[in-house]
This record gives structure tokens, sequence and C-alpha cells, in this order.
């Protein structure tokens, strides 16, 4: 790989692009570390729970480019699903699915 450049200017390039979203995903999932340390969750629920926020916080930082906000607010809510987990992600997504089928 030292020997062909274009490999990493490809890879920078791709870092510069997708950095926002590898940020917001790698913070989510220092957040759910650190609040299941906190909340004296078990080795399972830190191996399993943390990189599902972290995966669910770069889906998430994208979202706000969709309605028109700033980017950096990605950050944002993918600390909000490191903060209150994958499960309370869960269930405030439910919620709002089923409050549009009823209005459907």
């Amino acid at each position: 790989m030292p020997d062909r450049p274009e490999t990493w200017v490809w890879l920078s390039a791709w870092l510069e692009a997708n950095f926002p979203a590898l940020y917001a995903g790698a913070l989510a999932m220092l957040i759910a570390v650190w609040r299941i340390i906190y909340g004296g969750g078990k080795l399972r629920q830190l191996a399993l729970e943390a990189p599902l926020c972290g995966l669910l916080g770069i889906g998430v930082s994208y979202g706000p480019a969709l309605i028109g906000a700033p980017r950096e607010a990605g950050v944002f809510l993918a600390c909000m699903v490191g903060l209150f987990g994958v499960e309370a992600s869960r269930a405030a997504a439910k919620k709002v699915i089923t409050k549009k089928a009823e209005q459907l």
C-alpha cells in the first residue's frame, strides 16, 4: 500500500467526507459505555449495547442533513442515542411510527 499513493488519497478523501458520522458514532458508543458502567451494567450489556449505540448513532447522524438542519446537529443526536440507549431509542421510534400510522 505505501507504493500506491492513490490508495492513500482515496482513503483520505473518504475519511474527510465521512468523519462527522464516524465521530458521532464513536462518541455515541463512548457515552453508552460510560452510561452502562456508571449504571452498574454487566459486561454482556456493555459488549452488546455500546456497539449498537455507536452504529445507531452513525445512522442518526445523517438525519439532520435530510431536514435542512446543520450537519453538526447529527453529533448531538448521536450523543443522545448513546445517553438514552438502544431500548429508549427503539421505544421513541415505535411511539412516533404508531402515532403516524394512527393519523393515516
